[in-house]
């Protein structure tokens, strides 16, 4: 499977008030795993950045003149990511814009879902997260990923952040905490149940025979260093 990490920066918050695009950042995944193609490129929007995303990204409009326009690398860019799943933090906001590029151009162009799938992986987290911050520096912190080196936002580096905490966001649990020496291994959360999470269907997984030998193991152990225990009564 080919997924591509993505996201965006922009003048600010709102393409309907006439913001633009200016910097798209990708990794590419196949099978969950880095092949090491990214593509970045900075663009020049034809306006000034509002002062927020100017304190946030460290863009001027000053760097930016003299950079390609969205039409100059649009066929690069959407040959990119043609026919991959696109995994975006708050996909609303990137698509929204990246659509709005696109309605620039001649109307073959169409709308990014002409080319990639989209994921979603806010929602995603909602799921797994109700009531929480789920942002991406919130993300981070609870998942364990170093983003300590993220001062200002970056799209090719929050790309590289959020691959992580997709990663993070889709594997199994590590263990229970019971011996950290037989913690069991990480794993990828099934296709079916990572797409019932996101389409709030259920799914009714059983444990394989492996696993089911480990389960017992586990509660042997458990059962003679504790003594009676509930499940026994």
């Amino acid at each position: 499977m080919r997924q591509i990490i993505l996201d965006t920066e922009t003048t600010g918050l709102s393409w309907e008030k006439g913001n633009r695009l200016v910097e798209i950042g990708c990794i590419e995944l196949v099978n969950r795993r880095p092949t090491g193609r990214t593509y970045q490129q900075y663009l020049n929007p034809e306006r000034e950045m509002e002062p927020g995303a100017a304190e946030v990204t460290g863009l001027s409009y000053e760097f930016l003149s003299d950079k390609p326009r969205f039409h100059e690398i649009a066929e690069d860019f959407l040959a990119f990511i043609r026919d991959s799943e696109l995994v975006i933090h708050n996909a609303d906001f990137d698509v929204g814009f990246i659509n709005s590029e696109l309605a620039r151009l001649q109307p073959h162009f169409g709308r990014i879902h002409d080319y990639a799938q989209v994921l979603d992986t806010l929602k995603l987290a909602r799921e797994l997260y109700p009531g929480q911050r789920n942002s991406l520096d919130a993300l981070c912190k609870r998942l364990g990923v170093d983003n300590k080196h993220r001062q200002l936002h970056g799209a090719l580096l929050d790309a590289e952040l959020l691959t992580e905490v997709y990663l993070g966001l889709t594997s199994g649990q590590t263990g229970f905490g019971f011996d950290p020496a037989e913690t069991a291994t990480t794993a990828a959360v099934p296709e079916e149940v990572l797409r019932a999470v996101i389409s709030d269907a259920g799914v009714v997984l059983k444990a394989s025979t492996e696993e089911s030998k480990r389960h017992a193991e586990r509660m042997s152990k458990i059962s003679a260093k504790s003594g009676a225990v509930l499940w026994q009564d």
